[in-house]
């Protein structure tokens, strides 16, 4: 199970379109369908079926405390080194400071609820696929997303979200908040540009 933001359709057709050009390239990695793409808030696997409820219940007040946020996708990079790249990932801008505090509340009211959360900061990113091991791989390969800039987009949402595995992985949807549903919208101007 995970706590996920799912872009808008629009943003993910733009950068599937921009994607277009890599996806033959040699060293590529085994790309994950865009169907499946989603910012990962907070991973939890597997959740005795016990704790799903309080969990959901606990989720609703960490999400009704975020702003509005507005993101947008830019740029890539990959986890692992150069010569040995795992995760080809796209990268968020935007108002990811407000994206962070979200994971950080989601983590500590899952904590409360006695399930293992991983500790290592929250970095936004879209996985776009992963290097299988013992493969040849081009790690340069994310350079070339590096002038990417989508559309911007308000986060209207987040989904708890459970993965099945198989010959045709899906996810089903637990539970889902609308964001800022108790805090005020900050005031401001125009969203920002795609920082680097």
């Amino acid at each position: 199970m995970f706590f996920a933001v799912t872009p808008p359709p629009e943003a993910l057709a733009d950068l599937d379109r921009a994607l277009a050009p890599l996806r033959n390239a040699p060293g590529a990695p085994r790309w994950t369908a865009s169907g499946r793409w989603h910012l990962t808030l907070l991973f939890l696997g597997d959740v005795p079926a016990a704790q799903v409820a309080p969990l959901v219940a606990a989720a609703g007040p960490a999400v009704a405390a975020t702003p509005p946020l507005q993101l947008r996708l830019a740029g890539g990079g990959r986890f692992g080194s150069r010569r040995r790249p795992q995760v080809f990932w796209a990268g968020v801008t935007g108002d990811g400071d407000g994206l962070g505090a979200l994971a950080g509340r989601l983590a500590r009211a899952a904590r409360r609820r006695g399930l293992p959360v991983e500790d290592r900061p929250f970095r936004a990113h879209l996985t776009l696929g992963r290097w299988r091991p013992g493969r040849p791989g081009d790690g340069d390969l994310p350079d070339r997303l590096a002038g990417y800039c989508g559309p911007s987009w308000p986060v209207t949402e987040v989904e708890l979200l459970e993965s099945h595995l198989g010959p045709t992985p899906r996810y089903d949807r637990v539970a889902a908040w609308p964001l800022g549903t108790s805090a005020p919208a900050p005031s401001r101007g125009s969203p920002r540009a795609c920082e680097g």
